[in-house]
């Protein structure tokens, strides 16, 4: 009888150690037409804001427009041609900005928004993506206006009452200063 008892707790040991398996969904679907339908929605606005944004731009022929790698576009109001101190990550910085329709329609106002603080690239402010990115390029002191895409600007979700649903923006925006950030022992 000991026997017996000892194989059934060898043998349940040996069965409780095996890998577990990975569970496999009950029903798997195979169809994506939604993510389909979603990628050439999202494709054709993206177009869509890009024409736009190409159409202002033609239209201003005698501003130097840049191309920015994180995908809007960007001229300087006013550029510091001596200084070549941009923020850092850590780096608080304080600015200025607006809130245009492409058109130049004023839909926030600088006095609306007041003086923003900012630090750069580790604050839970909730801070558009383009000017999150534009701000990286700019020295204490400058002024540049951004173009940008619905999907760097609020996107789907709009802001309040003030700015629709994939709308795209222009934004100039004056960077008033940049505190390097302390270093602490």
């Amino acid at each position: 009888m000991k026997k017996l008892i000892y194989l059934l707790a060898v043998g349940s040991t040996l069965l409780a150690c095996k890998t577990p398996e990975a569970r496999r969904p009950v029903s798997q679907s195979t169809s994506t037409s939604f993510s389909q339908a979603t990628i050439e929605r999202n494709r054709a606005l993206n177009a869509a804001d890009e024409i736009a944004i190409k159409d202002v731009i033609a239209a201003r022929p005698d501003v130097n427009f840049i191309a920015s790698e994180n995908g809007f576009w960007y001229y300087y109001n006013v550029k510091d041609t001596l200084s070549t101190t941009t923020p850092e990550t850590g780096d608080l910085v304080s600015f200025n900005y607006d809130l245009k329709k492409l058109d130049g329609t004023v839909l926030v106002s600088q006095e609306e928004l007041g003086t923003e603080t900012y630090q750069i690239e580790q604050s839970n402010q909730e801070l558009i993506s383009g000017l999150r990115d534009g701000l990286k390029l700019m020295k204490a002191g400058e002024t540049v206006t951004f173009l940008l895409p619905s999907h760097k600007a609020y996107g789907y979700y709009g802001l309040d009452n003030k700015i629709g649903s994939n709308v795209p923006l222009m934004s100039t925006v004056t960077l008033n200063t940049i505190e390097p950030k302390t270093t602490e022992n």
